[in-house]
């Protein structure tokens, strides 16, 4: 409990047992993951299950053509592990391609906006190299779902009403699925997708056709995907069509099934940064990940034990170290197999002690402020928005994430897992959205959107490239406590996750404030720098608060020159977390929403 506020406000109780915990953006995926540690399942099977049910139940917020990083905790391998699930671009996604096109970004929807698909391969490889159980007892959920239909949420259906025109006009095939009987499904409605659910019993009956070995059977699953009749349903999309996008312009696609044969998921050991007694585990810089390692590089420097955790000394001192690590986001990161990347430098104690120099403890910034790093580096040219920024527009711009005033259009998904015998998940699916480009009649599903994250820029480490990975905000965490696994935990919410991770983890650790309560308390986020999708707009000074905080935390707060706008109570944020000391297993999941929660035993 706080010594701070001796009788913090929760939503449900943090859950605690011996046996495992689930946690997930969605009640039925909690369920599902649940059920599969009941059947015997370890984490990573049930992490398996819950993804894929995740991609059914929260079709607004990921699909099968999306991308995911993993964190894995493997008890036998006894270390921690990143699975890097983010597909890379097509071999024909040059900036010159695009410029042919007319374009200055890249569209974010459509077809130009498609990376290779990343999910598949990856819960493949996992389930394969981590998991036990053979891919019907992690698939059957999903396609039941998808065949016999789910109640949709309500923002499912408030997703849908904000596109219904592109569909109705240009995106036919996606009416066809998302418009049942011609209407915008009311929310609560038993939703299907029976294309979708006709492509994953096709794909098991032709894994299960490899005989009865489990590893066979995930071998035959791949080559279904990459290889097969859900590459070439795509391969075929992407050159026959021409795709209406947010530029207003039509255009046909460049990924192959080509592309999707030579990509596989790679496994590498996440990047860390010692905080006290805690080790934080973060994937690398091709995706936004270390920006919340060096926020903590940053108020290392500062006592933050005693402080209100929904206090303006607190709220300051995070938001103006985000400010710092999110303009050296935008400067120096990208793929690192194409440019290399000063992050032992950005993390270092002596490139941190100065950059801490330029947060003032009484005044905003209203500058964007990259370090520098000799030879290292790109230029961000600065868009700033103009009143009211759309998260998804009539054209199904952006990602789905929060829009101005924390209102939640969407999001992305997010679930942990801690089995009893210890081993640990943490993951955040998402692209492929329904709102992001098209379904694919063959195959029930549409393709993801993150190449719009590249820039159409030569000499920049997020310049477009072929074969590169373009620098994601999904953004996993965990963290070792005293050296042993301790804590899983993250967010949906584009630029924001690394925001709401970082304040989530500094309330537990420094408030002493348990996981539900961490995760209830008053949140809020910065829109001060440059967002990674279209249209790329940043809003100088902008501080968007749940209206939960105090007056005069607010008042403080414009004080010391925050542009401060004000949120809906419970709008900021869809945190999970899970954590184990010794036998014990706890749990907590968000209520904002009305989705998420947690399960154990």
């Amino acid at each position: 409990m706080s010594n701070i506020n001796p009788d913090p406000f929760t939503t449900r109780p943090e859950i605690e047992g011996t046996f495992g915990v689930v946690t997930s953006t969605h009640w039925i995926a909690t369920a599902v993951g649940m059920a599969t540690l009941e059947k015997g399942g370890n984490a990573f099977d049930a992490g398996v299950a819950t993804a894929f049910t995740l991609q059914v139940v929260e079709p607004h917020l990921n699909g099968p053509g999306g991308d995911v990083p993993i964190i894995v905790h493997d008890v036998k391998r006894g270390k921690s592990e990143v699975i890097c699930g983010q597909g890379p671009a097509p071999a024909k996604a040059t900036i010159a391609h695009y410029r042919s096109e007319g374009l200055e970004m890249v569209p974010g929807t459509g077809l130009l906006a498609a990376c290779v698909p990343g999910t598949f391969e990856s819960w493949m490889l996992l389930l394969r190299d981590y998991g036990t159980m053979k891919l019907r007892d992690v698939l059957e959920p999903a396609i039941a779902y998808a065949r016999d239909g789910y109640p949709l949420v309500e923002r499912a259906s408030a997703t849908i009403k904000t596109v219904e025109q592109l569909f109705r006009k240009y995106w036919t095939t996606s009416a066809d699925v998302y418009l049942p009987g011609g209407e915008v499904p009311k929310p609560g409605t038993i939703f299907t997708n029976k294309k979708l659910a006709e492509t994953y019993a096709r794909i098991l009956s032709e894994a299960e056709s490899a005989g009865g070995d489990r590893v066979a059977q995930i071998e035959r699953a791949r080559q279904a995907w990459s290889k097969g009749f859900v590459a070439e349903a795509i391969d075929k999309f992407c050159r026959t069509q021409e795709v209406m996008d947010v530029s207003g312009s039509p255009h046909r696609g460049v990924l192959s099934a080509d592309d999707m044969a030579r990509w596989q998921p790679t496994i590498e050991a996440p990047l860390t940064y010692d905080y006290g007694r805690y080790t934080v585990q973060k994937a690398g810089v091709w995706s936004q990940g270390p920006v919340m390692l060096q926020q903590l590089a940053l108020l290392k420097g500062f006592e933050l034990d005693g402080l209100d955790p929904a206090g303006p000394d607190f709220i300051h001192l995070q938001i103006e170290a985000a400010k710092l690590a999110y303009a050296d986001r935008e400067t120096f990161y990208g793929d690192p197999k194409f440019t290399e990347i000063p992050i032992e430098t950005l993390l270092s104690d002596a490139y941190n002690n100065e950059r801490r120099k330029l947060i003032s403890k009484d005044k905003a910034s209203l500058d964007f402020r990259p370090g520098s790093v000799e030879g290292f580096g790109g230029v961000v040219k600065l868009r700033h928005a103009e009143g009211h920024r759309e998260a998804v527009g009539a054209m199904g711009a952006g990602e789905p994430t929060v829009g101005r005033f924390g209102e939640v259009r969407g999001d992305t998904v997010h679930f942990d897992i801690i089995d009893k015998a210890g081993n640990m998940i943490s993951a955040t699916p998402s692209g492929g959205w329904l709102q992001s480009s098209p379904v694919i009649p063959e195959i029930g599903f549409c393709l993801g959107s993150r190449a719009q994250m590249f820039w159409l820029e030569e000499n920049h480490p997020a310049s477009l490239a072929p074969g590169k990975r373009p620098r994601t905000t999904l953004s996993p965490t965990m963290a070792l406590r005293d050296g042993e696994p301790y804590l899983s935990w993250g967010s949906p919410g584009g630029d924001q996750q690394d925001q709401w991770i970082t304040q989530f983890f500094l309330r537990h650790v420094h408030a002493k404030l348990n996981l539900q309560e961490a995760i209830d308390a008053p949140a809020w986020h910065s829109e001060h720098f440059p967002i990674s999708f279209w249209p790329r707009t940043s809003r100088p000074g902008v501080l968007v608060l749940e209206n939960r905080v105090s007056k005069s935390t607010i008042d403080e707060l414009k004080r010391r020159g925050h542009v401060v706008e004000i949120g809906p109570d419970w709008s900021e944020g869809r945190l999970t977390a899970a954590s184990k000391v010794g036998a014990r297993r706890r749990a907590a999941a968000n209520p904002r929403g009305m989705q998420g929660y947690a399960a154990g035993r």
